[in-house]
C-alpha cells in the first residue's frame, strides 16, 4: 500500500529525492469525485477540517484553565483547544515541510488531533471514561477518529448495508497521520499499562481500511511530527501562559524545594525514569540560554522577551529534531513509513521539564481542584439526565443514533458522543436546563 513513488512533492521539498506518496494514500473510504480540479487530495482534506464545525467548537473547550477561572491578565486572551490546535498545525506544518512531509498532511493532523475532546479538557475525558466503561471507555483520540469518520456531518454512503455516514471522509493518509495512537483498548505497546488508545470496536472497519499495510501499532511518520509538534506547542505556551497570568515567577526555578517538586512531576507524569540529574541538568541548560526570561513584570518589554524566548524554544525543539532525524534517515522526503521521527533525549527532558513547571504551576492550584470536582459532577448528572430522556431529549443528530443503536451499550456510546461534543459553556447551560427543580 505505502509507495514510493508519489503524486507530487510536498511544498519546501523540491529537490529532495526519495519516496512521496502513493496512489493508495489517497483513497477515501467512499469515492467521490474532486469538485475542483488543481486541488491535491490533501489540500481538500485540510479544507474540510478547518471548514468543520467540530474544529469551531475547540473555541470554548478547555485548553488548561477555564476561562474567567483566573486572574485578569490571563483572561484577556486563553488558551482555548482551537488556539492550541492552530499553533500546533503552525509548528508542525513547517517541522513536516523540511522533512519531505507534504505540509497540507501535516497540518490536517495537528488541526484534527483535539477534535474529540470533550468539554472541561482531560478532566471531562476522565469523567466520561467512567461514564461510558460498559461502552468500550472514552478516550479524547478514539472520539477523534470517530468524529473524523463518522460523526462529523458531511458526507454519507449510499450503498446498501454499509455504514451511512462517513464524517468528513478524509483519504487514508489523513486518518492515518491523525491517529496518534494506532491501536484499541488495552492493546498500547508501550507503555503496556497505558490507557490511551486511538479506536473504538464500533469503528474498527474504518480503522482497518486506512491502517492496511501498516505495521502493527506502529505510527506513520506525519503522526510522529503531529504528536511532537503538539508536545512542542502546549509544554512552550502552557509556560508562557503561566508566567503572563502571574502564576510562575520564573526566579521560583532556582530554589531547590521548587526544583525538587517540579522534578517529581515530571517523572510521574512526562518523564518516568529519569533521574533528578537528568533533569536537573535539563532545567539548567534552558536557564542558561541568554533569551530565557528569568523576570516577568507585564511590562510591554517583558512580554516581549517572554514572546522571544517562546520562540527561541519552539525553534530548538523543532531543529534539534529535524537535524536528528536527517542525521539518521539522509536528506530525502521522509513520508509514511520510510523513517522515524528521531528526538534527542536531552531535548525530549527539556521538554518534559516545561511540561512539569506548567503543571506545578497552573494545573496544580487548589482552586481548580474544587473547580474540577464541580466539572465531574456536571458531566456525571447530564449523562444521567441525557440517558433518561433519550432518545427525544437528545439533539436530533444523535437522537436518531440512539434509535439505531442496537444494544444497551451503544446507546450509552451515543450519549457520551453528544456530550462529548458540547463546549464548556453549553455543557453547564445543558445541565441546568436538564437538572433545574
Amino acid at each position: 500500500m505505502h509507495g514510493t513513488h508519489g503524486t507530487h512533492a510536498p511544498d519546501g521539498a523540491e529537490g529532495l529525492p526519495g519516496p512521496c506518496y502513493a496512489p493508495s494514500d489517497t483513497e477515501r473510504w467512499v469515492p467521490e469525485p474532486d469538485k475542483r480540479p488543481g486541488r491535491t487530495a490533501f489540500q481538500r482534506d485540510r479544507a474540510r477540517v478547518l471548514h468543520s464545525a467540530a474544529l469551531r467548537r475547540l473555541a470554548g473547550k478547555t485548553q488548561v484553565v477555564a476561562p474567567g477561572s483566573s486572574s485578569p491578565a490571563w483572561d484577556a486572551t486563553p488558551r482555548t483547544r482551537l488556539t492550541h490546535s492552530l499553533e500546533c498545525a503552525q509548528v508542525g506544518r513547517e517541522l513536516g515541510a523540511a522533512l519531505g512531509c507534504d505540509p497540507d498532511l501535516v497540518e490536517v493532523a495537528c488541526l484534527a488531533h483535539d477534535l474529540g475532546h470533550p468539554p472541561f479538557g482531560h478532566n471531562g475525558e476522565a469523567a466520561l471514561s467512567e461514564i461510558a466503561a460498559d461502552a468500550g471507555g472514552f478516550e479524547g483520540n478514539a472520539q477523534s477518529l470517530r468524529l473524523l469518520s463518522r460523526l462529523e456531518p458531511k458526507r454519507f454512503s449510499d450503498v446498501p448495508g454499509a455504514q451511512a455516514h462517513v464524517g468528513l471522509n478524509l483519504t487514508r493518509a489523513a486518518l492515518d497521520a491523525a491517529t496518534k495512537y494506532p491501536w484499541r483498548r488495552g492493546e498500547c505497546p508501550y507503555p503496556p499499562d497505558s490507557r490511551k488508545f486511538g479506536v473504538y470496536e464500533d469503528d474498527l472497519p474504518v480503522f482497518r481500511w486506512f491502517r492496511s499495510g501498516a505495521p502493527e501499532g506502529r505510527r506513520c511518520f506525519e503522526a510522529q511530527v503531529m504528536d511532537w509538534a503538539d508536545d512542542v506547542a502546549y509544554s512552550v505556551h502552557d509556560v508562557e501562559d503561566g508566567m503572563r497570568a502571574g502564576h510562575l515567577d520564573p526566579r521560583l526555578l532556582l530554589a531547590p524545594p521548587e526544583r525538587r517538586d517540579i522534578f517529581a512531576v515530571a517523572v510521574s507524569r512526562y518523564a518516568p525514569g529519569a533521574t533528578a540529574d537528568e533533569l536537573s541538568a535539563a532545567l539548567d541548560r534552558l536557564l542558561a540560554q541568554d533569551w530565557w526570561p528569568h523576570r516577568y513584570d507585564g511590562t510591554a518589554l517583558a512580554q516581549a522577551r517572554l514572546k522571544d524566548a517562546t520562540s527561541q524554544l519552539i525553534g530548538r525543539f523543532c531543529l534539534a529534531a529535524e537535524a536528528a532525524t536527517r542525521a539518521a534517515f539522509g536528506r530525502g522526503r521522509l513520508t509514511r513509513y520510510a523513517a522515524e521521527l528521531i528526538v534527542p533525549a536531552d531535548i525530549r527532558l527539556e521538554c518534559a521539564v516545561l511540561k512539569a513547571v506548567a503543571d506545578r504551576y497552573v494545573m496544580q492550584r487548589p482552586d481548580l481542584e474544587r473547580l474540577r470536582a464541580e466539572q465531574r459532577v456536571v458531566i456525571g448528572e447530564l449523562a444521567a439526565a441525557l440517558l433518561e430522556r433519550a432518545p427525544e431529549g437528545l439533539d436530533a443528530q444523535y437522537g436518531a443514533l440512539f434509535a439505531e443503536a442496537a444494544d444497551e451499550a451503544g446507546r450509552l456510546r451515543v450519549v457520551v458522543d453528544q456530550i462529548s461534543s458540547l463546549t464548556d459553556v453549553s455543557a453547564r447551560s445543558l445541565h441546568r436546563a436538564l437538572t433545574a427543580s
